[in-house]
């Protein structure tokens, strides 16, 4: 079996034995421009499942124009419908004016406040687009590193949420995500990607300065030449634990409204308000 199809097959077994969706659910891609995300919109239009493709233009200066620019050649190319969200439309400036402003009052990372931003906004337009899965291309590597973070910052009910597909939960507003690539190295889909001839970036955002998680990543690096199958030893492990995890930190906890957006949150205020609160 040559590469294209034994990866394909990889990515097409991960969605059935998760029963990450089925070919009714109308499935949202959240996009980049990268490689993740557009293997994963690419194998799902493949495979028959019904798609589109949402993007948020940060307006990181060239990198979003290339980013966008490579979504909407692919989109185009596909047959694939495509959603454009604009940073200033939704929140009134660019996320580095929005990074900057609250980095200058918390310590947040770069990370961090683009995680809390993107993950409302696509949560919200995935819901108002009536799509029922969101799609993300989050790799092996991906969940490997927020596993281990999460253990050593001394938060392992944290990753009560990681997984082919986030837990269910009790909330008609959260769209619920999957990872169709979640078994595949950040190398793999690289030499997909380039084999396929894919339209992407290969450059990490400019903003990306996750101190921890790079330091992280050396060290799962350097672990890996000793021990080769380290990556999927930690994520079979996790898999066989998730449930219990789950349990003990009682994942089952019904989500609350956000009493300022109206949207899902664990807290009253959701992470997002928290920002925009901090930027006042």
């Amino acid at each position: 079996m040559n590469f294209i199809k034994e990866f394909e097959e990889k990515v097409k077994n991960n969605i059935e034995e998760y029963n990450l969706a089925n070919k009714k659910d109308k499935i949202m891609v959240a996009c980049s421009g990268g490689k993740d995300s557009t293997a994963t919109l690419y194998l799902l239009k493949k495979f028959g499942y019904n798609v589109e493709a949402l993007i948020i233009d940060l307006l990181i200066g060239d990198w979003s124009d290339k980013s966008l620019e490579n979504v909407k050649t692919f989109c185009k190319k596909y047959k694939i419908k495509l959603h454009v969200i604009n940073m200033r439309k939704e929140f009134g400036s660019s996320i580095c004016h929005i990074r900057s402003s609250v980095q200058s009052k918390t310590k947040l990372s770069d990370c961090a406040i683009c995680g809390v931003i993107k993950r409302w906004l696509l949560n919200k337009k995935a819901r108002e687009l009536k799509a029922v899965k969101l799609a993300t291309g989050h790799n092996l590597d991906d969940e490997v590193e927020t596993i281990l973070m999460n253990n050593f910052k001394g938060n392992p009910g944290l990753n009560i949420n990681l997984g082919p597909k986030t837990g269910i939960v009790n909330s008609k507003k959260f769209i619920q995500r999957i990872k169709p690539l979640y078994f595949l190295t950040n190398k793999e889909i690289k030499k997909y990607s380039i084999a396929m001839k894919f339209p992407v970036m290969y450059e990490p955002c400019p903003c990306s300065k996750a101190a921890f998680r790079n330091d992280v990543r050396k060290f799962i690096s350097d672990m890996e030449k000793q021990y080769p199958k380290i990556k999927i030893n930690i994520i079979e492990n996790f898999l066989r634990i998730r449930d219990d995890l789950r349990k003990s930190y009682k994942s089952d906890k019904k989500l609350k409204s956000c009493e300022i957006c109206n949207e899902p949150s664990r807290k009253n205020i959701c992470r997002r308000c928290e920002l925009i609160q901090i930027l006042k």
